[in-house]
């Protein structure tokens, strides 16, 4: 796998925005992350943002994102546009859904699809929440502290706990 791009806001454009024009807090493009056990990435939005929370870090696909610009002839827009802290290539990542998983040194957990909101129709193009209601990315809790940063990486399955509680 490889890690494509990595994104983070200081504020929500979206959330507690509904029903009034989204905010103007700019995506920063990074070259390397901190992440940090149970609160996040550093510098993040999300930062430490609710106890045991689902989204300390979001992964999203570039080929999802190719496929997305593909289908709606776009391609002045980045993949920031959605949202999502870590675009990764090469690895399906609705498969770590219920694993816990090691990037470059770093644990995480996938907990839940990060499904898309309205937004993504203003983000992006009018009917791209419908594109993405199968496919718009990955929750996970981070595990131990580290630092992501562009390149390629391994992607190591350390468990697979859905596996383990089905098999109990």
């Amino acid at each position: 796998m490889k890690i494509e791009q990595i994104f983070i806001s200081s504020e929500h454009n979206f959330v507690g925005h509904y029903g009034q024009p989204p905010g103007t807090s700019p995506l920063v493009e990074k070259e390397r992350i901190k992440c940090v056990t149970g609160k996040g990435l550093l510098g993040d939005r999300y930062f430490n943002h609710a106890e045991d929370y689902k989204g300390q870090i979001t992964f999203f696909a570039a080929e999802v994102f190719e496929r997305l610009c593909t289908h709606f002839g776009i391609r002045e827009k980045p993949a920031g546009v959605l949202r999502r802290n870590v675009i990764v290539s090469g690895v399906d990542l609705l498969s770590l859904i219920g694993c816990e998983f090691e990037i470059q040194g770093v644990r995480f957990r996938g907990t839940q699809h990060c499904a898309p909101c309205e937004w993504m129709d203003v983000a992006f193009a009018p009917g791209a929440k419908e594109f993405l209601k199968e496919n718009a990315g990955l929750r996970a809790k981070i595990l131990s502290d580290g630092e992501l940063h562009l390149g390629d990486a391994q992607l190591r399955i350390v468990k697979d706990v859905e596996a383990l509680v089905s098999n109990a």
